[in-house]
């Protein structure tokens, strides 16, 4: 893959999805696309692009390469620190804002295979305070494949390495070969759907949250593309919402409309609000 030809992929999957193909990725691209071009019978990578703008199936294609380079990287129980000030910081304060209401809605911004909503399903059934409430997990991502095993809700070793035995047995049911499933009753809470972070039209219809997650996505947009999908997070909390990012992200090197909040453990954002 030439330079030029890395520049013309970084192009066709930026205006896609936001996803910077960087030039520390080329050589994965070359090893995870090249069977992508002998498939398609494809000479190089200049024409691997052209059929990606200008074929018919160029939209299908495009889907499988996106899937192809961007990470889907995630367990249960990922971030614990963070975890915990949700748990323990954020929900006494949503729970007194919205005691009359007892609904909370929560967005999982680039869910990968699910197990970060999940993962939130099981911290929020823990808490009696919450018996008797609406409870809404909203998982989004762009992959269909990995939406896919993220409803199936059946996951590998991989996926519990940072969960406890007693947890284990707590949440799920055994299966063959070393997979398990998530029980039932900590599905119910999570909805699962397709959405692209840039499609703003798709975004501005979902409705508003008490909380979105979107940890260790925006790691991968350039700096116009973080600014557009964060406005639209703002946009989409409730009045007094919190934004809650990765430990890697932050929102420091531009002005958003969000409050920064100091939690005992983690920085979060805040929508202002009563």
């Amino acid at each position: 893959m030439s330079a030029e030809e890395l520049h013309l992929l970084r192009d066709i999957f930026s205006r896609a999805c936001g996803f910077m193909l960087r030039e520390d990725l080329k050589f994965i691209a070359e090893r995870r696309l090249a069977p992508r071009l002998e498939l398609l019978s494809l000479r190089d990578f200049t024409a691997y692009a052209r059929y990606l703008r200008f074929d018919a199936r160029g939209a299908d294609e495009l889907e499988t390469a996106i899937d192809l380079l961007v990470p889907h990287e995630t367990y249960f129980f990922r971030e614990p620190v963070q975890l915990r000030c949700f748990e323990n910081e954020l929900m006494p304060k949503i729970l007194e804002r919205k005691e009359r209401i007892r609904s909370l809605h929560v967005w999982s911004a680039g869910c990968s295979t699910g197990e970060e909503p999940y993962t939130l399903s099981m911290l929020l059934s823990a808490m009696p305070s919450f018996d008797g409430w609406d409870l809404d997990i909203l998982g989004t991502d762009l992959s269909r494949k990995a939406l896919g095993t993220a409803r199936k809700a059946e996951y590998g070793p991989m996926a519990l390495r940072a969960t406890t035995p007693e947890q284990q047995a707590k949440y799920f049911e055994k299966l063959e070969g070393g997979r398990v499933r998530l029980l039932q009753k900590y599905r119910e809470s999570v909805r699962f759907g397709q959405l692209n972070l840039l499609d703003l039209a798709a975004v501005s219809v979902l409705p508003r949250f008490d909380v979105i997650f979107c940890r260790n996505v925006l790691i991968y947009f350039d700096q116009a593309t973080r600014r557009r999908v964060v406005e639209q997070f703002f946009d989409r909390l409730t009045d007094g919402g919190h934004l809650l990012l990765g430990h890697s992200e932050n929102l420091l090197q531009f002005s958003t409309r969000f409050e920064l909040v100091q939690l005992e453990g983690d920085l979060v954002y805040r929508r202002p609000g009563p």
